[in-house]
């Protein structure tokens, strides 16, 4: 239906973003995909129905101002409306400052703190406009204590730095942001799946009790760990 809500999720392709295309379908939104992995994006895509009216499948590297701009303008040409934004493309790496190449650090920090910051910007002007809107980031328990050696985790810092602000700078609008803060989960972030970890299905639906709550409350952070993570 055309007054359905419009979430557009960044790192639709796998894991948490996938998930959560799945259980916002079903909870009636439309929904705008995007991800580097056009085949695994499509493949999302065909799950839900194959796009048709009701999704947007585009490729975008969320590091590439240009490549956001061309999906909140999709969207809008496709959908006419933004009702939620999900920045939650990223990546990690080894711990350990003698770990992983330079160019990974740049390539993970561009995507995980400047990806964020640029789906804000994109995406703002169009909720300024409506007065109305809700911004969802993906940070993460390492996001709220230092790991050892984890420059991943100095991203997630700034992520979480980065929703506190965003709330704060429209806090006099109907404007809400609500940081998901994730321990471990079972998702390709690991290449070998970890013992009792959460699901992505876990976080999607953290994601949903957010989105589920009436116009007057803002949910601002959401942490969630599997029962038996000591940290």
């Amino acid at each position: 239906m055309p007054d359905d809500p419009v979430m557009l999720i960044t790192g639709a392709s796998t894991g948490i973003g996938a998930a959560t295309a799945r259980l916002t379908a079903d909870a009636g939104y439309r929904l705008v995909l995007a991800s580097r992995s056009e085949e695994r994006l499509r493949g999302v895509a065909d799950d839900l129905g194959g796009g048709g009216s009701r999704v947007l499948a585009q490729p975008c590297d969320v590091s590439v101002w240009e490549d956001q701009v061309a999906l909140v303008d999709n969207a809008l040409e496709r959908f006419g409306r933004i009702d939620v934004a999900f920045a939650n493309a990223g990546f990690g790496a080894k711990r350990g400052f003698l770990e992983e190449t330079p160019e990974h650090w740049r390539a993970m920090v561009d995507t995980n703190v400047l990806g964020a910051a640029y789906t804000i910007r994109a995406v703002l002007p169009h909720f300024r406009e409506r007065d109305s809107g809700h911004f969802l980031l993906t940070s993460s328990v390492a996001g709220r204590r230092a790991l050892p050696g984890s420059l991943y985790s100095a991203t997630k810092w700034a992520v979480c730095g980065m929703g506190e602000a965003l709330r704060q700078e429209v806090a006099a609008t109907a404007i809400k942001v609500t940081l998901i803060e994730p321990g471990m989960v079972d998702t390709p972030f690991f290449d070998d799946p970890p013992s009792g970890a959460l699901r992505a299905e876990d976080i999607a639906r953290t994601v949903i009790f957010a989105l589920s709550q009436p116009a007057h409350v803002d949910v601002n952070e959401i942490l969630v760990r599997p029962i038996n993570q000591p940290l």
